[in-house]
């Protein structure tokens, strides 16, 4: 499932398991919200953020980031996340890219964290294919339709002088034979 809202998109990733990973496009690189990548690592959120700090240097900011509060509102509309400041999170979420969320199941290091970040990383493969084929069928419609205008613009060519054809040119007036008698 691929969708779009407020300039981020994301993309599901086999959503009929329990703990699928959404993959969003933050900032113009797909990444993983802290929250979803806890659960599919089955760990609490505040566990799996408190690890990223205590190992701040793993982490650097192509690895994970803090969403900005802007970012965060225009998620809402997306996921269910409640309100900052109203019983809901007091901080802002971090987003992991690929190699973070990989890196977040190192410092975990758990049975489960093992076993889920090789599911991460198929989740990515798959989004990594999904697009590559988009680009694929993209780039397809294009030359198509380059060759489109082009026999478009052959064919009112040829149109042109078929229609040339078509109309006689006038006829000169021959001069009658024969005869002629003045009055």
């Amino acid at each position: 499932m691929i969708g779009a809202v407020d300039g981020l998109r994301f993309f599901g990733c086999d959503m009929d398991q329990p703990a699928a990973p959404r993959i969003l496009i933050v900032r113009d690189r797909r990444v993983v919200l802290d929250r979803d990548l806890a659960e599919v690592y089955g760990v609490p959120t505040k566990r799996l953020n408190e690890q990223v700090r205590r190992n701040a240097e793993k982490f650097p900011e192509d690895f994970a980031f803090v969403l900005k509060r802007q970012e965060v509102i225009n998620l809402k509309s997306q996921i269910a996340t409640s309100s900052l400041g109203h019983g809901g999170r007091r901080k802002l979420p971090m987003a992991f890219t690929e190699h973070g969320a990989l890196m977040a199941a190192m410092v975990l290091n758990s049975p489960r964290a093992v076993q889920m970040s090789i599911f991460v990383v198929r989740a990515f493969t798959a989004m990594r294919q999904q697009l590559s084929i988009r680009d694929m069928l993209e780039r397809r419609l294009t030359d198509a339709e380059r060759k489109l205008l082009r026999h478009d613009t052959t064919l009112q060519e040829l149109y042109v002088k078929l229609k040339q054809l078509y109309q006689a040119p006038p006829v000169p007036r021959q001069k009658q034979i024969g005869f002629k008698a003045d009055e």
